[in-house]
């Protein structure tokens, strides 16, 4: 089994903890980081712009992705473009649709002919994949996320779909597909199996896989056995 750092697939850490940021992008396994308004609050974090700019005074060698928080277009136009200007290696996550399910695609064309590199997120379907392959900038890198944990929640194989949506990007020669909603540390090794260029994948189950990839079951057995011991001593249980 491989390491992290064999993986042929990008992976870049999902989240919005700057102390598990710094650290993440120091290791040379991780490749791009991203986070979302959903990770930014339970972080805590009230100021997005003060916290994005912080981030930024080290994040500065590899991609990274930050979503607008506006329900209204005109706004997500003027908040891409604001956040677009903070670092060349800035991504603007622009959601598929609104939460009233109002096509994002009219704005994802005109920031796309903006030259604004852009991740689509919340993408669930094949048809939106198409849509939005449609919509970008061929001369402009940017990343289509297709949220594979999600779909799996639904009891849906999300290979198949995946394996689809690279295909549906062929035309688009800077898109990356990537493989979002990570679940498990399986999901990394399937997200590379069925062609993605990216998976996103949150901090605690990074650790997880540093720890865990590639381990042999029997000591793995072994050491499930001794946290029960520990575990057990430590709760002074008697009967």
């Amino acid at each position: 089994m491989p390491s992290l750092s064999d993986l042929k697939i990008q992976i870049y850490a999902d989240g919005a903890d700057k102390a598990g940021i710094l650290d993440l992008y120091a290791k040379p396994y991780i490749k791009g980081l991203t986070t979302n308004p959903t990770l930014m609050n339970k972080a805590g974090i009230k100021d997005y712009e003060a916290f994005a700019r912080d981030i930024l005074q080290t994040v500065t060698t590899k991609p990274i992705s930050l979503e607008v928080f506006s329900d209204d277009f005109s706004e997500m136009k003027r908040q891409g473009l604001k956040i677009a200007s903070w670092g060349q290696n800035v991504y603007v996550k622009i959601p598929i649709t609104n939460s009233r399910g109002e096509s994002s695609l009219p704005l994802i064309r005109e920031l796309a002919q903006q030259k604004v590199q852009l991740n689509i997120t919340a993408i669930l379907t094949p048809a939106q994949v198409r849509d939005v392959a449609a919509a970008l900038n061929p001369a402009v890198p940017s990343v289509v996320s297709v949220f594979a944990g999600r779909i799996a929640d639904t009891g849906v194989d999300p290979m198949p779909l995946m394996r689809e949506g690279r295909t549906l990007l062929k035309g688009q020669p800077k898109a990356e597909l990537l493989w979002a909603s990570v679940r498990e540390v399986l999901n990394i090794l399937q997200a590379e199996a069925c062609g993605c260029d990216i998976v996103t994948v949150q901090h605690d189950i990074l650790g997880k896989a540093a720890k865990l990839l590639g381990m042999d079951l029997t000591a793995l057995s072994l050491d499930t056995v001794q946290m029960f011991a520990r575990d057990a001593a430590a709760a002074g249980f008697k009967l």
